[in-house]
């Protein structure tokens, strides 16, 4: 199979490259970056040595993708990941789309020349804010719980959010360019016949990830409680109590494989939330209560003056993806964030390598 990721020198497209690779299913790669992250560099020699053909390129442009070999499969790992991207004065809202929506625009026309499948690593700020900031929850064990004795809306249990869960505006200009890019890849698979599969990532953590908070939480606290770097709850009650699910993304390997080969299914089950789910998630009070015991105490500030777009809990729930392909996430979230702390002791000066400028 031959395969094109695109964001590859990122941390989620090195994982999948190294991933794929280690399955032994003869795969050959090829990827894209615009290594305009920092840290992407630090991925590049490796990947080089793993037999990688790199290509150094920017998705908005689409004359960049006209000198790419003809390849079987494209996964689209490449996007501007943060749900602040495009309001936070450090990107402008026409960058994000022009990325998000006009690379994925770019990707599928590639796909239609050559005849290639496509998939899109989507993510859960596709699904309605204010329901989800609106949910009824309860602190537990120092971490918000959805209500036992409320109803909740449509799409949401105690397993996290489902695919039926409402998409209607507002999910941040982030989340209305991955769920515009979502539409359209379904909209260019049926119209010029070649397969699509959309997979709604949680928050993907692991050793490597690059040191923004708002991009891989788990990774960039870890990593800021080593070095004793300043913390802060941020926004509901100012203590930490928001949870999140994680997922390490080489457990995505063998979905993809699956996906590589699959026969005609409909659209709508070309499209599956892929998460830690309830069994991973946790929230940052526990999180700081894990470092205190791996890295010892270290101070967090507290803060409780909400921030745009934040919600109290989202847990994803895959058992649409478990049901389809079998697919269940394989590393539990206490090997993920030892891998994590190992890297940090490894790396002490990481979040400096890889933190914006």
């Amino acid at each position: 199979m031959r395969i094109l990721i695109t964001g590859i020198c990122g941390f989620v497209g090195s994982t999948l490259a190294r991933t794929l690779l280690e399955s032994d299913r003869g795969h050959q790669l090829f990827g894209l970056d615009n290594f305009i992250r920092p840290g992407s560099e630090t991925n590049r020699a490796e990947l080089k040595q793993l037999g990688v053909k790199l290509f150094h390129g920017d998705l908005r442009n689409a004359s960049d993708l006209e000198t790419l070999p003809a390849v079987d499969f494209v996964i689209d790992a490449a996007a501007n990941p943060s749900v602040l991207a495009g309001v936070d004065g450090k990107s402008s809202s026409r960058q994000l789309v022009e990325h998000n929506l006009g690379g994925t625009l770019n990707l599928l026309e590639f796909c239609k020349q050559h005849r290639a499948g496509f998939i899109l690593l989507s993510t859960s700020r596709v699904y309605s804010i204010p329901p989800l900031a609106g949910l009824k929850v309860e602190v537990k064990d120092q971490a918000y719980f959805l209500s036992e004795t409320t109803d909740h809306p449509m799409g949401v249990g105690p397993a996290g959010v489902r695919e039926t869960f409402a998409t209607a505006a507002p999910v941040s200009l982030y989340g209305a360019t991955k769920l515009a890019s979502e539409a359209l890849a379904f909209e260019y698979g049926e119209t010029f016949g070649f397969p699509v599969f959309i997979n709604r990532c949680g928050v993907l953590a692991g050793a490597g990830q690059f040191g923004r908070a708002d991009q891989g939480i788990f990774a960039y606290w870890l990593n800021a409680w080593r070095s004793r770097q300043p913390l802060k709850y941020i926004g509901f009650d100012g203590q930490g109590h928001q949870v999140r699910d994680c997922l390490h993304p080489r457990d995505l390997g063998p979905l993809l494989e699956q996906q590589f080969t699959a026969s005609s299914l409909p659209v709508a089950d070309r499209l599956v939330n892929c998460a830690g789910g309830s069994r991973s998630a946790m929230s940052l009070r526990q999180l700081s209560q894990w470092c205190e015991k791996r890295f010892g105490p270290h101070a967090v500030a507290s803060d409780p003056r909400p921030r745009p777009f934040d919600i109290p809990w989202m847990v994803l729930d895959s058992a649409k993806a478990d049901r389809i392909w079998g697919w269940r996430p394989q590393t539990p979230t206490a090997a993920i964030l030892e891998e994590i702390a190992r890297h940090a002791e490894q790396n002490p000066g990481w979040l400096d390598l890889s933190a914006p400028l």
